[in-house]
This record gives C-alpha cells, sequence and structure tokens, in this order.
C-alpha cells in the first residue's frame, strides 16, 4: 500500500465519520484523523492501550467489536478494520455489522495478513521451522475457534459478498521478511520485518503453545531458536501474504 492509509476510494469531501475497528495502539486511526480534519473518527478495540494525546477529530473507545455494534445504523462513511486475523470467530456477522453500520455509499476496507511464511525460490521448505510458523498458527486457530486462515478461506470476499457490499475490490502484495529483496523499499521495509518478528518470537510461541497444551517449555524454546537462527541466517528469501479488500454499500437499499 505504500505510504497510503486506505486503498478504498473516499470522497474526502463527504467524508463526515470514519469508524477504526480494531485500533490497537491508534496509529492507524491518528494518522487518518490528522489527513482528514473535517472527519470525525472513532477507533475501538478491547484493550485500553491508545494514547490519550491525539487529534481533536479522534475519540478512542473501548468496545467488543465481536458483540453486537451499539452505534446508530446508517452512521458511519467508511469503515476499516484491520489485522484482526485470529481474533474473530463469525467473519460474515462481523462484515453485516458494519454493512449495518455504513451509510448507503458508503465503504468498509478490510486489511488482513497469512502468518505462512513462504518463498518462490524454495529457500523456505515446509520443513523449516519458519516454513511451519504458518502451521503453528493455524492448529492454535483451530482450537481457539478463530481462524488464522483469513486469506485462505478467501474469508474477506465472500463475507463481503454475504454482506450486501457491491463493487469488491482486493489488493494483494508479498511483504518480505528480511534485506534480501534487491528493492531498495522492499529491502528497508524486510529489514523491519525481521527485527520485529525477532522481538516478538517468544511472546508468540509461548502464547500459541499454550493455547494447544501439547508442547514442553523445552520444545517451545528449541523451536523459537531454531526460528530465530533461521531468520537472522539470510539465507532464506521469505515472505507473507497481505491482502486488502473493499467494497460499497449500495446506494439504494431495499426496504
Amino acid at each position: 500500500m505504500g505510504d497510503k492509509l486506505h486503498l478504498a476510494p473516499l470522497d474526502k469531501g463527504k467524508l463526515n465519520k470514519a469508524l477504526d475497528i480494531g485500533t490497537g495502539t491508534g496509529i492507524w486511526a491518528i494518522d487518518f484523523a490528522d489527513e482528514n480534519p473535517e472527519c470525525e473518527v472513532i477507533g475501538t478495540d478491547i484493550s485500553p492501550i491508545q494514547p490519550s494525546w491525539v487529534p481533536p477529530n479522534l475519540k478512542f473507545e473501548i468496545d467488543d467489536c465481536t458483540r453486537e455494534w451499539t452505534f446508530e445504523p446508517e452512521s458511519f462513511d467508511y469503515v476499516h478494520i484491520r489485522f484482526l486475523v485470529g481474533s474473530i470467530a463469525d467473519w460474515p456477522a462481523l462484515f453485516k455489522q458494519a454493512y449495518r453500520a455504513l451509510k448507503p455509499g458508503g465503504y468498509l476496507e478490510s486489511f488482513e495478513v497469512s502468518p505462512a511464511i513462504m518463498s518462490d525460490d524454495g529457500t523456505v521448505p515446509e520443513t523449516s521451522a519458519l516454513g511451519q510458523w504458518g502451521k503453528f498458527f493455524e492448529e492454535g486457530g483451530r482450537k481457539m475457534g478463530r481462524t488464522f486462515r483469513v486469506l485462505d478461506e478467501n474469508l474477506q470476499r465472500t463475507s463481503m459478498e454475504d454482506a450486501g457490499f457491491e463493487s469488491i475490490t482486493e489488493w494483494n502484495n508479498k511483504a518480505p521478511i528480511g534485506n534480501w529483496p534487491k528493492d531498495e523499499v522492499k529491502k528497508e521495509i524486510g529489514e523491519w520485518a525481521q527485527l520485529t518478528l525477532l522481538s516478538d518470537i517468544e511472546g508468540y510461541v509461548l502464547f500459541m503453545a499454550n493455547v494447544m497444551s501439547t508442547w514442553s517449555r523445552e520444545e517451545i524454546h528449541i523451536y523459537a531458536a531454531q526460528l530465530r537462527r533461521e531468520i537472522r541466517s539470510g539465507k532464506l528469501h521469505g515472505y507473507y501474504r497481505q491482502r486488502a479488500v473493499w467494497g460499497q454499500k449500495p446506494l439504494k437499499t431495499e426496504a
């Protein structure tokens, strides 16, 4: 997506109210509010980890998007959903709530990633620790009842279709891990992705291993060490998939 905050073709002149579901630290909502000062922006999350110093047109609310939304029907021009993979049990229900909250002509945009790490040149074999990373999450997701296979199951598009959205469009990307790409921009992106993954490995592995309850503490540390070693080797040309899907609520809806 480059430096774009969204891909949906928003009419900035008619953008009065936007909703960011699963806002997390609030960084996207803050940037969007700064970019659209005339638009009222609301960011929701179940965790109160957002800063208090924010643009005047932005407010954060503690809310669980998997429960019934309390927003007025047809009150938003844009609903943004990002990084909820592994957190949602019923994707069609989530998108139906977004449809209800949007004004006719409003847009829903969903950005998600796949935890599976792969390569196009065979440098990330399925037997490697990195090659097993996605399967590790898939198994944990099945046990939790909250899938990590959002991209593989095409849940963004099909859930939008089920909800009634039109003009559904998607953007797909391979995000590198490491500095192996020749393109300088992708190389920098890959370096940041590698640093993030290295810093988060232990937490991710501990969490998912606890969910599955099948690994000993020693096995957890061994697997995490294997992951670090493979990532730092520089020999694996790995990437993970990203997908943005957006659709428009029809301008005229049936009564």
